[in-house]
């Protein structure tokens, strides 16, 4: 690594990692509203942060069963073989903010008429403002003869299930790549948290073959769920580019509707008919809905694209939503055109604790959201490009001196040793 790089690198990971005191001066709210958040994912533990320290006076109460925090941007990098599970999972315990109370259920039904929240038990807590944080729910079983107990077993890899499964990915690729054969991958055509990490594995695997010297004896092939590989033109552009100097072939508009674990033989729909494919080890990523309890509930859009998954109703610059004034959604489970990342999070929650700040404190909320959205996308080991970008698809990167389309170690570097740092903070209501 020559001076520049050492600089340009010292100066990426500070601004990443030195994003803790923007919020000392944050404005503050004395209502004592009942709060209530719906999920203890990235999203629920940075709005109850934040709310603790904006709204003292508040009643905050969150409601989720699951004790372990999952990084799940790190997910990737367990599938690379470079972290284990522990590296990417947290109590949940160490990041709840003191003074909030805890209600370790699951959510069982949204009465958004009454402002009410029942859990499991059939208790029901009572809100005047809900925040729905309760991500989404991975959807495997709408792929015929697909079963999460499949990952790491017949050639069948998902990073996204959990750690352990990201893991048996790595294990199933490494093998994948020791035996030879064809290799098949792709994303579904619903909405989904990280849209870039199924290009990443790809990448990741035409690296490993590379450095195992094993490129030969690999076929990879990328199928594509529409016209193009990413929704940002330029990077579309560049990642087909990309695949075609790699010798990685694409399909478009071919859907994953079904495997035959122990044919080894994967269907897909295509605007030509139905297609199959032998293959010896698959990448399968779920197609992704919203949890049950909001499917249930009125919260999801009632018409328009994103009525059929669930996702909850909000108004794209304040995540609010436009028949219940009191409720927002934040995270995955927010049905707006981008946002379904840890970054987008970031962005998402200072905007919606403000905006209550402000309207409880009798001011006008003027904080607005406009969709940014963070990929790294890792193409190589020591390689990514920091894609950064808006609801309108337009590169937003957040470093002038990082070209959002060129790979480099500087970005592999901030994605490997930074974002866990500034995702912990963000936790904590820092960043």
């Amino acid at each position: 690594m020559n001076r520049r790089q050492f600089l340009l690198t010292g100066a990426a990971l500070a601004a990443v990692n030195g994003i803790a005191l923007s919020n000392v001066r944050a404005a503050t709210s004395s209502a004592k509203a009942r709060i209530v958040i719906a999920g203890a994912g990235a999203a629920g533990l940075a709005l109850a942060s934040r709310l603790r320290r904006q709204m003292p006076q508040a009643a905050i109460t969150v409601i989720d069963e699951k004790t372990a925090h999952h990084f799940q941007p790190g997910f990737t990098l367990v599938g690379a073989g470079l972290w284990s599970p522990d590296d990417v999972t947290f109590r949940n315990a160490d990041f709840m903010p003191s003074g909030a109370d805890w209600i370790t259920e699951a959510v069982a039904e949204f009465d958004a008429d009454s402002n009410t929240v029942a859990t499991s038990s059939g208790r029901r807590v009572p809100y005047d403002f809900l925040f729905v944080a309760t991500g989404l729910a991975l959807d495997y079983e709408r792929i015929e003869g697909m079963d999460r107990s499949l990952i790491g077993t017949n050639g069948i890899a998902s990073i996204y299930a959990n750690p352990p499964a990201a893991a048996a990915s790595f294990r199933a690729i490494d093998a994948f790549v020791d035996q030879g054969g064809v290799g098949l991958f792709g994303r579904p055509t619903t909405e989904m948290k990280c849209a870039g990490a199924p290009l990443k594995v790809t990448f990741i695997t035409d690296d490993l073959a590379r450095r195992k010297g094993r490129r030969s004896a690999v076929k990879l092939v990328y199928n594509a769920h529409n016209p193009t590989v990413f929704s940002v033109p330029p990077v579309h552009d560049r990642v087909t580019q990309m695949f075609a100097a790699r010798d990685i072939a694409v399909n478009f508009s071919h859907v994953l509707k079904a495997i035959d674990p122990g044919a080894k033989r994967a269907t897909y729909e295509t605007p030509e008919g139905v297609v199959t494919f032998d293959y010896d080890f698959i990448h399968v990523v779920p197609p992704m809905r919203a949890p049950d309890a909001v499917m249930n509930s009125p919260l999801p859009w009632q018409h328009g694209p994103l009525a059929t998954d669930g996702w909850v109703e909000a108004e794209k610059a304040t995540l609010r939503h436009p028949r219940y004034a009191n409720v927002f959604a934040v995270g995955d489970i927010a049905g707006v055109p981008r946002g379904k990342t840890a970054a987008s999070v970031k962005w998402q929650a200072p905007v919606v604790v403000d905006n209550l700040v402000a309207e409880t404190s009798g001011k006008e909320p003027l904080a607005t959201y406009n969709g940014y959205t963070s990929c790294p996308m890792v193409t190589a080991y020591g390689k990514a490009m920091l894609i950064e970008f808006d609801y309108d698809g337009n590169l937003t990167p957040s470093f002038p001196f990082i070209s959002p389309l060129e790979e480099l170690w500087i970005s592999w570097l901030i994605e490997e040793k930074g974002l866990k740092g500034a995702y912990r903070a963000m936790l904590r209501g820092l960043a």
